[in-house]
């Protein structure tokens, strides 16, 4: 995507208080944050040098540079790597593929005490176990539409699925950000993204560029049949397919939300779904 690099560096400017870098607040300011030229300053270079960063007209960007820039602008790892990325592309720029190799498919199966299903590139949703479906319905969704980010910003069912909505946008735009800087060449990466953006609340928090992994959490849902559940979720990146994530929600056994799955595994048998199978 042209132009990310510039509109990541704006969006981390904006975020920072003139007097939290030490410098005079005073005056009226035309833009929120630091301006260019006070970036430049504390990052210790020129002007024309780091204006000529954010319009992407800079080439073989300098560690030191980076870890400059960065330093001001208060990046965390997470952002440091997705900043890196954006002055450094990848030399493969292929889209990945969302293939479900047969073992990660065994792996669904086996783990049929907990819902557990495989997130591939773009949030789509590949293959599931029984509880996973119990819980989301993934099996009733258009194929078209199994994908978490259309989901959560397209479905308005999903504003009354997930009690912390706004937590649960907020950390699907973060991931997507993510996967655009690693992915900039995916062609199906914008279309989505446009498709997405038709949802204001998506168009705004998308302006903001966040970026984060998907890492592990809480996510808090109130089932139209089971009621509300409280699930901790871990996510677990997959060795050789890195684009390729299982996410598994869990409970204690003896919470309402383990009850429920215990009636779950009870009433289903095992077995793993899969998008091009299902629906």
């Amino acid at each position: 995507m042209h132009g990310e690099l510039g509109r990541f560096l704006r969006s981390r400017r904006a975020r920072i208080r003139p007097e939290d870098a030490g410098l005079p607040a005073h005056g009226r300011r035309r833009v929120s944050g630091l301006r260019r030229e006070e970036v430049a300053l504390l990052a210790g270079m020129s002007v024309e040098y780091y204006i000529r960063l954010e319009q992407e007209r800079v080439r073989n960007v300098s560690d030191e540079v980076l870890d400059a820039v960065a330093r001001v602008l208060r990046l965390d790892g997470t952002e440091r790597a997705h900043l890196r990325r954006l002055l450094r592309p990848p030399d493969d720029r292929r889209a990945p593929l969302a293939h479900v190799r047969p073992g990660v498919r065994m792996l669904l199966d086996a783990a049929d005490s907990v819902p557990a299903f495989v997130l591939g590139p773009r949030m789509d949703v590949l293959a599931w176990n029984a509880l996973a479906d119990a819980v989301t319905g993934f099996s009733d969704m258009p194929a078209g539409e199994r994908n978490m980010a259309r989901q959560t910003f397209l479905t308005p069912r999903a504003r009354s699925l997930y009690r912390d909505w706004a937590a649960v946008a907020a950390e699907i735009i973060s991931y997507l950000r993510l996967y655009a800087g690693r992915h900039p060449d995916d062609p199906l990466l914008g279309p989505l993204v446009a498709d997405l953006s038709a949802d204001p609340d998506f168009a705004r928090l998308w302006e903001e560029h966040p970026v984060a992994e998907k890492t592990f959490g809480v996510k808090l849902l109130r089932h139209p049949e089971l009621g509300d559940l409280d699930f901790a979720y871990e996510t677990l990146a997959l060795p050789g397919d890195p684009d390729l994530l299982v996410v598994m929600y869990t409970a204690d056994p003896v919470s309402p939300t383990g009850r429920v799955l215990n009636r779950l595994r009870e009433a289903r048998e095992p077995g793993v779904r899969e998008a091009a199978a299902a629906g």
